[in-house]
């Protein structure tokens, strides 16, 4: 087992990286930016290190300084976390080239599930079924319509190296498909330094669930069941539960053997999510692979009373997963809801500033993972996530009535936040009912706004 291991991350999950140290009995270093020197999480690591001023490309993207901070710390592993270098092949190159263990999959998986199109066909090959759209890159306008047209309208335009709704855009005719294709490269471009995108079928009253999976360097990969990921906001998920409400247990079995098809195809290390897209009748399409841990990783680790974070190092460390498909039982049900630091009346627009007053819920079936406290500073230069609320129950039914009673108990300001529309979703009896897809939100915004009167 690893003595001493450095997390190139921030926030929350790097807060979450070094409870999980702390209990293993390993040391930890954070690095951090100079817009990050009163983060929590450095108070809580070992040692720390500064990386670079506030911007993301010369910190936590610094791939030389998080490099020179594991090497003059001397550890023996790095944990990159979610975003930033997670899912960065290269980055996972160059700490294989130093000695320094990369703690997530393989660089060559990492490189080929994060091209969008080899990821597919790579599903594909090892028999999921997949999405109806296009099996290369599209370079322009006539190779769009030619796609569009032979799988009809509408459809949606995906980034290649995307995620997190970045590059992507609907369309339902010709004249809207070529300016979403150029706003769509143009987000990429930016978002990914990637331009290039391709062209799926979408289809309407979907519901996004993923699979967890574990893989071993033995050779030994197991799901840890779904988690419905259905609520979101322009693709950026808002509220994540487990198990997913109303699906059939035949459904559920065959996404899990799936996701593990999936896994070993890429011989998979570490854990990892399928993402599917299921249709109202339960006809699922493999989405993507995502090479990393999740931050909605706590619903799963509440019913199934497992601790990924450690098995993530663990399995690092090249022990064998000692845990067999068999032994994997999803107890209860968990709902997750993220706390962003933004204005839901305002189109939700980023709320910086000082935490003058901060309390975060407690009591029986709830957990909270989070770096923020009172008088700390959130950031305007990373995402706006400050904590996030998770409540277990002995059904769905009772985990979301201990979610509004912890969102009830939840002080935040001056700054905005989410908590109130998170508790307008738990108060929607389309939502309790299970009977909601991914345009769910946005439909609820659209019936706000329809609601406004107007000022004559």
């Amino acid at each position: 087992m690893f003595s001493k291991i450095l997390i190139a991350n921030r926030g929350e999950i790097a807060v979450r990286i070094i409870r999980a140290c702390k209990d293993m009995g390993i040391k930890t270093v954070a690095v951090y930016s100079e817009a990050d020197r009163s983060s929590f999480h450095l108070q809580l690591a070992d040692e720390a290190v500064c990386i670079g001023p506030a911007a993301s490309d010369a910190s936590y993207l610094n791939i030389p300084s998080i490099i020179s901070a594991a090497e003059i710390t001397d550890v023996e592993a790095i944990h990159p976390g979610y975003g930033f270098l997670a899912e960065d092949a290269h980055f996972a190159e160059i700490c294989e080239s130093c000695q320094i263990k990369f703690i997530g999959p393989r660089p060559r998986t990492i490189r080929l599930m994060g091209d969008k199109i080899k990821a597919k066909e790579t599903a594909k090959k090892a028999g999921l079924p997949v999405m109806p759209g296009s099996s290369a890159v599209i370079k322009n306008k006539e190779e769009a319509l030619k796609v569009a047209h032979q799988i009809g309208y509408p459809v949606i335009i995906k980034a290649v190296a995307g995620g997190g709704g970045r590059g992507m855009r609907i369309s339902h005719n010709d004249v809207t498909l070529i300016g979403s294709l150029l706003t769509a490269q143009r987000e990429a471009e930016a978002a990914f330094g990637n331009g290039e995108v391709y062209i799926e079928k979408y289809i309407e009253k979907l519901r996004h669930i993923e699979v967890q999976i574990l893989g071993d360097e033995h050779g030994h990969i197991i799901h840890l069941g779904e988690r419905d990921c259905t609520i979101q906001r322009r693709h950026q998920k808002l509220i994540e539960e487990s198990p997913a409400y109303g699906i059939s247990s035949k459904l559920r079995k065959k996404m899990g053997e799936a996701a593990v098809k999936a896994g070993k195809a890429v011989d998979y290390t570490s854990a990892g999510t399928i993402e599917f897209l299921v249709d109202n009748k339960e006809r699922f399409y493999f989405m993507e692979m995502n090479t990393r841990i999740q931050v909605e990783h706590p619903v799963t680790e509440m019913v199934t009373g497992l601790d990924l974070v450690k098995l993530q190092i663990s399995i690092a460390a090249g022990e064998k997963l000692k845990i067999k498909q068999d032994d994997v039982e999803l107890k209860g049900s968990a709902i997750e809801c993220r706390v962003n630091a933004e204005d839901p009346d305002k189109d939700f627009i980023p709320s910086p500033g000082k935490l003058l007053e901060f309390h975060m819920p407690s009591g029986p079936g709830v957990r909270v993972d989070t770096h923020a406290y009172t008088n700390y500073e959130v950031s305007p230069y990373y995402d706006s996530m400050i904590a996030k609320i998770i409540t277990y129950g002995k059904d769905r039914a009772e985990a979301i009535r201990i979610m509004q009673r912890a969102l009830d108990e939840v002080l935040i300001g001056p700054i905005k936040s989410t908590v109130s529309f998170s508790k307008r979703i738990l108060a929607n009896q389309l939502f309790l009912k299970g009977q909601h897809s991914t345009d769910f939100v946005e439909k609820m915004l659209e019936k706000k706004k329809e609601q406004v009167p107007t000022v004559k």
